[in-house]
Formats: structure tokens, sequence, C-alpha cells
């Protein structure tokens, strides 16, 4: 039988630790569960990782690194306003849709560990998203595309609540749930607020 790579185990550790935490809640992420949901020892997990806050580290990072330099490019574009604020909100909406647990990892490593370290990558990932949601919507009021009365920072707020509402209806209608149509309502409703003189 062929070894995997350390990256390859690393990534199928990262993923397992994700979906876990979807289906079975981050009180259920045990090397014991995360060893027989990947197919390996325990041990092996900690041939790949030195403790389980290290996994959660590497995913911070790779959210930190990979989802943040998304949005970065979006927020940069040459595309207009409205373009950059849909393309914005459905690589956030899609990217937590394939990631699923991201969101209950980020939430609650955030309110449970005092790493200062942890809290200074989701510091950056939170401030960064809010940050490029501001900017998109001060270049559109600026460009005359909406009403200057409204703050872009109140929007980038209300923007960042999006997120929380995906999660609660991924995991409230299962297999029902279309990401598609929710990225699209959530847009009509960014951009009716935006409209509004």
């Amino acid at each position: 039988m062929l070894r995997k790579s350390t990256d390859i185990r690393q990534e199928e550790i990262k993923k397992a630790v994700l979906d876990i935490i979807h289906r079975e809640g981050l009180k259920n992420v045990s090397t014991k569960n995360l060893a027989k949901k990947v197919g390996i020892s325990e041990g092996t997990i900690f041939r790949h990782f030195q403790s389980k806050n290290d996994i959660m580290m590497g995913i911070i990072d790779d959210v930190s690194t990979g989802f943040v330099e998304k949005l970065r490019k979006i927020a940069f574009s040459e595309k207009s306003p409205p373009e950059r604020l849909f393309d914005l909100l459905c690589t956030t909406v899609t990217y937590l849709v394939e990631n699923k647990g991201i969101t209950i990892l980020l939430f609650s490593e955030a309110s449970y560990d005092n790493d200062k370290k942890m809290l200074e990558k989701l510091n950056y990932i939170f401030n960064s998203q809010k940050e490029f949601a501001a900017m998109i919507v001060s270049d559109g009021i600026a460009s005359g595309v909406w009403d200057k009365s409204v703050s872009p920072d109140d929007v980038a707020s209300l923007y960042m609540g999006i997120p929380i509402t995906l999660n609660i209806e991924m995991i409230l209608m299962g297999e029902k749930f279309r990401y598609r149509n929710f990225c699209n309502r959530m847009n009509d409703l960014l951009i009716k607020l935006l409209n509004e003189k």
C-alpha cells in the first residue's frame, strides 16, 4: 500500500475535523473519532500535527491565506461595485457551504480559546472581510451607484451576519438547503438597502 504524503494526510485530517464539527458538533472532535473518520491510527494524527490545537490552527491558517486572498482579489478587481459585492457575497457563501463546520469552528474557537495567536488570526479574518465589504460599498457610494446616506461600516456589519444566518439555514434545512438561492436573496436584500433614497 502506498503511503500518502504529509500534505495529503493533513488535508484529510482537516477536512475530517470540519465534517465532524458539522455533523456531530465540536465536542465530538476527538483523536479517536478523527482517526476513525480518516481511517488511520491515533498515533498517525500526531505524526502530522502536534496537537488538536495545531489542527485547528492549520484550518484557520487555510482560511486566513486561501479564502481571505480570494476575497481580496474580488474587492480590488476592476468590476463595478454591484458585481464585486455579489462576487464577495457568493464566494463567501460557496466557501462556507463547501467547508461546512468552518463557521462553528471559527466562532467557537474565538469564544472558548484564549490562544493569542489564534485570536489574532481570527481577528484578521473577520476584519479583512468587513473591510472588503465596506470598501466596495464606499466605492459604490462614491461612484453614485448607491445612496450616500448609507453607512459603509453598517452595511459591512450587516454583511458579516450573513454567514451566521447561512449556517443556521444549512443546519435546519439539511439537504433542502439551496445556497445559490440564499446568495441571491441576501444580495437582493443588500442592494435594496444600498439603493434606498
